[in-house]
């Protein structure tokens, strides 16, 4: 899975493409060699940004503060680091087939 690494200090790191003003928020497939995501947030003042950090913790089991958004602020394209993610956990991301 090119989208999700896993760093030396036990974190992963996943490779997105956002899109924002979906219908429902929903993990959706594989967008080239990242994972694509689907936010009902718009993309404004931050707002689908800190829906994709809750998001992303309700999914892996951990707290807000343990997702990062590492790169792709204001980029559809986005690095995220999660920390203390449980590879259970993990197997909430994976889309069907992927």
């Amino acid at each position: 899975m090119a989208w999700l690494s896993r760093a030396a200090d036990g974190s992963v790191m996943l490779t997105l493409h956002i899109q924002p003003g979906a219908k429902k928020t929903e993990i959706v497939g594989l967008h080239g060699e990242a994972l694509k995501i689907r936010l009902a947030a718009p993309p404004v003042d931050g707002k689908a940004n800190a829906a994709l950090i809750a998001y992303l913790a309700k999914v892996c089991g951990v707290s807000r503060s343990d997702v990062v958004l590492v790169s792709g602020e204001s980029a559809r394209a986005k690095r995220v680091r999660i920390i203390g993610a449980a590879d259970a956990a993990l197997e909430g991301l994976v889309p069907d087939g992927g």
